[in-house]
């Protein structure tokens, strides 16, 4: 389990940074992060993902106004880029990030 001093240090020192916010008893979480993670990883090398079990550090989702679940933020270069929550297409959410990562890393 991660400490909000923690994630912010992940944000803080990497180029890019999703957080996947979700919580055991949610099904969608469960069938929707493996994809997620896979399709971020096979399109941007410099990504780290964190995951948040909501129920778990409620006081991290609060922080982040996060109210529901699955929610997922993208840091690009330690600024919230992106923010999707419930229904999200993996598609849209890579195609987002694409351009901006790509003039990040060039």
């Amino acid at each position: 389990m991660q400490t909000l001093e923690e994630i912010e240090t992940v944000i803080r020192e990497n180029l890019a940074v999703m957080l996947y916010f979700s919580a055991p008893t949610c099904n969608v979480c469960k069938a929707l992060k493996p994809k997620l993670v896979d399709a971020i990883e096979s399109n941007f090398d410099q990504f780290e993902i964190v995951s948040i079990d909501v129920s778990a550090t409620p006081e991290i989702s609060s922080h982040y106004s996060v109210f529901a679940i699955p929610t997922v933020l993208i840091f690009l270069d330690g600024r919230e880029f992106l923010r999707k929550s419930r229904h999200m297409s993996i598609a849209e959410v890579v195609e987002s990030i694409r351009r901006p990562y790509e003039i990040m890393t060039s």
